[in-house]
C-alpha cells in the first residue's frame, strides 16, 4: 500500500547563488517503519530499476524514475555490505555480499535467490566485484583475505591471504584492464594484482600503496583509468596514480577545506566521490549529520584544494546520508539516461530515499511523499557508520 500527497517546498536562499546548482526535492520514500536505514543504491544497466540495500538485511527494488516499489530480496542473515547488478550479459541478476559470509545472486524478476557462494563459517564478505580477463571471475574482500571464484560453476579457484592483515574493504577490477584487481583494506594498504593464470600472493602481487590509515572506499577514474581516489575512515582523501604508485594529492584536512567552502554546517563526513569523464572533473561528496549534502570539486593538480560546492542538496534528509546515485550530470544537464530532469537519488540513516530534480525542472517547487507499509522485524542493529560489520 502506498500513499502520496503533494506539498510545497519552501525556496531556500542559496549560499552562493552565482555558481551553486540548486535541486528541488521531488520524492521522498520511507523505506520502512522504525529506525532502519539505507546502505547503498545501485542502478540496473538500462535504468529500469534501482536496488537499495537496507539495515534489515534485505534489498528492495524501485523504479528510479517514478519511485514505484517493485519488491524485495530476502535471505541474508547479517549486514549487507555491497550490492551490484551483474551487467549486460545477465541484466536481471543482482548480486550482494554480507557479513554472513556469502555472496548471493538474485533474479530481480521473481526476487528469488538463484545462487550462493559461501566464503566460510567464520568469514565475512565486505566487498566483491565481477570481471577478470574472461569476465567470469568473482573476487571478494574478506577478513584479511581475497577469495576468487569462477562465476560459471561457483567453484573457488584462489585465496590471497598474505597481502593484507585486516579486513579487505574494497576490491575492483580495472575497467579497461580487467586482468588487474585493486584491493584496499583497514590495514591502510592498496594492492594491485594480476588475476590471470594461477593466482597467488608471490607471483601476482604487482604493487602496494600505503595510505597510512584505515581505508573506507576507493574508486578508479581518469581518462585511461590510471588514477585512484581513496577515502579513509578518518575522513581524509588521497589521489594516487595506481600504475606508478605516485601520490598526486593528499587531503589530510579534507573536511575543514570542504567546510570552509560553503556557509552551511560543518562537513561531518564524506559519502563518496564522483568523476565526470566528459568534464574531466572529480568531486568529493560531503554531508552533515543534519542531512545536507554538497558536491565539492577536487583540484589535485598543483596546489591541492577543495573548491566551493558546485551542488547542494538540502531539505530531504534529517540524518547521515549513506549513498548517492547520480542520474544526470549537473554541470551539463540530463544525459541519455531516462532521468526526466532527475538529478539522482540519496539514501540515509533516516530510512529515506530522496529523489532530487534539477532546478531546470518546472516541478522543482513541489515534492511528493510516499510510504511503503511493511512491518519491521525485531532485531539488533549496530550503529557504527563506518563499520556496519
Amino acid at each position: 500500500m502506498e500513499t502520496s500527497a503533494a506539498m510545497d517546498v519552501e525556496e531556500q536562499p542559496s549560499p552562493n547563488p552565482s555558481n551553486v546548482k540548486r535541486f528541488g526535492l521531488k520524492n521522498s520514500i520511507q523505506t520502512n517503519f522504525g529506525d532502519d536505514y539505507v546502505f547503498q543504491i545501485v542502478p540496473k544497466d538500462d535504468w529500469s530499476a534501482m536496488a537499495v540495500s537496507l539495515s534489515t538485511n534485505a534489498v528492495k527494488l524501485y523504479s528510479p524514475v517514478a519511485g514505484q516499489y517493485y519488491g524485495e530480496c530476502k535471505g541474508h542473515s547479517a549486514t549487507i555490505n555491497q550490492i551490484l547488478f551483474s551487467g549486460p550479459s545477465n541484466p536481471q541478476v543482482l548480486c550482494s555480499c554480507s557479513s554472513d559470509g556469502t555472496v548471493r545472486a538474485w533474479d530481480t524478476r521473481t526476487f528469488q535467490q538463484v545462487s550462493s557462494i559461501n566464503a566460510g563459517s567464520s568469514q565475512e564478505v565486505f566487498s566483491f566485484c565481477l570481471g577478470g580477463t574472461s569476465g567470469n571471475l568473482i573476487a571478494a574482500g574478506c577478513k584479511s583475505q581475497i577469495m576468487f571464484w569462477d562465476w560459471r560453476n561457483m567453484k573457488q579457484i584462489a585465496c590471497l591471504e598474505d597481502s593484507h592483515v585486516d579486513d579487505v574493504t574494497q576490491v575492483h577490477f580495472v575497467p579497461n584492464e580487467q586482468s588487474k584487481l585493486i584491493s584496499a583494506s583497514v590495514d591502510g594498504l592498496i594492492c594491485t594484482f594480476d588475476s590471470t593464470g594461477d593466482i597467488n600472493d608471490d607471483d601476482h602481487l604487482e604493487s602496494v600503496i600505503n595510505m597510512g590509515t584505515s581505508i573506507a572506499k576507493v574508486g578508479i577514474f581518469g581518462e585511461s583509468y590510471q588514477k585512484l581516489w581513496c577515502l579513509t575512515h578518518i575522513e581524509t582523501l588521497g589521489i594516487w596514480n595506481w600504475k606508478d604508485g605516485r601520490n598526486e594529492g593528499n587531503f589530510s584536512d579534507a573536511r575543514t577545506l570542504a567546510s570552509e567552502s560553503w556557509t552551511l554546517d560543518h562537513v561531518d563526513y564524506f559519502i563518496d566521490c564522483h568523476y565526470s569523464r566528459e568534464a574531466e572533473k572529480l568531486w568529493v561528496i560531503g554531508g552533515t549529520n543534519a542531512g545536507t549534502m554538497g558536491y565539492f570539486p577536487v583540484n589535485y593538480e598543483g596546489v591541492a584544494t577543495i573548491g566551493a560546492a558546485d551542488a547542494i542538496l538540502e531539505g530531504g534528509h534529517v540524518s547521515v546520508i549513506r549513498s548517492v546515485l547520480p542520474m544526470s550530470e549537473f554541470h551539463s544537464g540530463p544525459t541519455n539516461s531516462p532521468s526526466q530532469g532527475i538529478f539522482g537519488w540519496t539514501g540515509g540513516e533516516d530510512g529515506r530515499l530522496c529523489c532530487w530534480l534539477s532546478d531546470d525542472s518546472s516541478e522543482s517547487n513541489q515534492s511528493w511523499i510516499s510510504s511503503t507499509f511493511i512491518m519491521r522485524p525485531e532485531r539488533t542493529r549496530k550503529k557504527n557508520r563506518h563499520h556496519p560489520y
